[in-house]
């Protein structure tokens, strides 16, 4: 059974940062693509970035230079480092397993979600 847990969502101010987790479980990170997607109310779910089994980073022109993906095999832990947030970026924000680039109906395993809330 494969499981995926964010956290370090939360709420800040424009210009701020956080850094969103996600443990995974049920399977070997290093072999598969994971990635980061967000969702806002009244939108479809969308690509923020992925990191491919052999570490290529790929990101959305939205958050390129603001965001970075990285990844911790021995921990088969998934990071979002994101800096300079704008009020745009308000999202509930899923890490996912085992898809293609950004196409979110590629990805076979979803986390629950963490919510980000950034405000002017």
């Amino acid at each position: 059974q494969v499981h995926l847990t964010e956290s370090g969502g939360g709420s800040v101010q424009a210009g701020g940062s956080l850094r969103l987790s996600c443990v995974a479980s049920g399977y070997t990170s290093s072999n598969l693509y994971l990635g980061w997607f967000r969702q806002a109310p009244g939108r479809e779910r969308e690509g923020v970035a992925y990191i491919s089994p052999a570490d290529h980073t790929f990101y959305a022109d939205s958050v390129k230079g603001r965001f970075t993906i990285s990844k911790d095999n021995a921990d088969n832990t998934l990071y979002l480092e994101m800096n300079a947030l704008k009020p745009e970026d308000t999202a509930m924000y899923y890490c996912a397993a085992g898809g293609a680039g950004l196409w979110v109906p590629s990805y076979q395993y979803w986390g629950q979600g963490t919510q980000v809330t950034v405000s002017s």
